[in-house]
């Protein structure tokens, strides 16, 4: 028994010493009280005074001592073995790696899709958007029509990829798809490009306005994204759907506010700019990866999610898209990675999950990998002989 424990028991349990208490004994019992209750709250002041949370303003704050020197040394060795144009790290609300040019702006892949996830919260929100309406419902079809089972699909089966809808989109059909009217909408998880599209569409249907009108009003203004540009923004036209592709063309540190966003479930400056109960609802596993094809990670509402994950994993999700676009937001570290490549390169989803475990230190860089990174960035930057 500590010093303490036994001063606190003869002091307050000894019945002696409530009829021979004095002025200097109710001193001295004030005094232990004192010190047993610091021992009791001896807890990180963090969590009994949450800090502000930090967000960019017009720039953002950097910390130069966010990451150890190991940690650098590891990443800068990977970045240049990788095809990576523009990375940024934060932490704490604060850049604490940054690689590239990160104000240019370039095409997203399907990282869009995830931003398409955040835009719906406000409107499923205020009545809007309904997620159990049907195709049906909201009288869309496309070339050819649609068959009367795919009529039933829901929002919802749009937004978690399971609308069992196999419409024609591309030229060519994927080998992988399933035929048309085979599968009960909302039973069965395709990753298919109709999904997205149609997405596209009935948000537009619904809330009555253009997705990129409503990425510049609802994301871009209020958080001050720095190089947002509307008239940058892709839409294309596809040859079997009425429905096009709404490609989306950010920069790498604009990405970062998009994560920081979500990382701050929804929250920006004190205004609640997605509800924080569509980020915890959207970025929640709807399809285990066992009921995918070629997956290791959950899927949300067009969020790709760590499952049961522990350490700097723990609560992760990510936006995914071709050649190497990613939004990752890991709530453990309370870190936001942003990742681009040009359509020119490619990084793939392995190596920037390497990249994601030397940053979050889960797997630091070995003097294999180093010597290993090391030459093979020295053969790249050799000159042709």
């Amino acid at each position: 028994m500590s010093q303490l424990c036994k001063d606190f028991q003869r002091t307050f349990l000894s019945p002696m010493s409530y009829r021979m208490e004095n002025e200097w004994n109710i001193m001295k019992r004030w005094a232990v009280i004192a010190a047993i209750l610091h021992c009791l709250l001896l807890v990180d002041s963090t969590r009994l005074v949450a800090a502000e949370p930090v967000f960019p303003g017009v720039n953002w704050e950097r910390d130069t001592n966010g990451l150890s020197p190991e940690t650098v040394r590891g990443v800068n060795a990977f970045m240049r073995t990788l095809d990576t144009t523009g990375l940024m790290v934060v932490k704490n609300g604060r850049v604490i790696y940054e690689f590239g040019d990160v104000k240019k702006l370039s095409y997203l892949a399907s990282v869009r899709k995830s931003i398409l996830s955040m835009l719906y919260g406000p409107y499923v929100a205020s009545g809007k958007i309904r997620l159990d309406a049907t195709l049906k419902d909201l009288g869309m079809s496309d070339i050819g029509g649609l068959l009367p089972i795919e009529e039933r699909a829901k929002v919802i089966d749009l937004i978690t990829a399971r609308s069992g809808v196999y419409h024609p989109v591309e030229e060519e059909d994927d080998p992988k798809t399933p035929k048309r009217g085979s599968k009960e909408p909302g039973t069965y998880w395709f990753y298919n490009l109709w999904d997205f599209d149609t997405a596209d569409a009935a948000f537009e249907r619904m809330t009555g306005k253009d997705v990129y009108d409503a990425l510049r009003d609802d994301f871009a203004i209020p958080i001050g994204m720095q190089d947002f540009k509307r008239e940058r923004q892709e839409k294309v036209i596809v040859p079997r759907s009425q429905y096009p592709v709404k490609h989306m063309v950010l920069s790498t540190r604009d990405m970062a506010r998009l994560g920081l966003l979500m990382l701050r479930q929804g929250q920006w400056r004190g205004r609640q700019i997605i509800p924080a109960e569509w980020v915890s609802r959207s970025t929640s596993v709807r399809t285990p990866s066992t009921e995918m094809q070629d997956s290791d990670l959950g899927y949300g509402y067009l969020w790709w999610v760590w499952e049961d994950a522990t350490g700097p994993y723990h609560g992760a999700y990510t936006a995914t898209g071709s050649f190497g676009q990613f939004i990752t937001v890991l709530p453990a570290l309370d870190m936001v990675v942003a990742h681009k490549t040009l359509r020119t390169g490619n990084v793939r989803v392995g190596s920037y999950l390497r990249l994601l475990d030397l940053l979050t230190g889960k797997q630091p860089a070995s003097k294999a990998e180093l010597a290993s990174w090391d030459l093979s960035a020295s053969k790249s930057s050799a000159p042709p002989k």
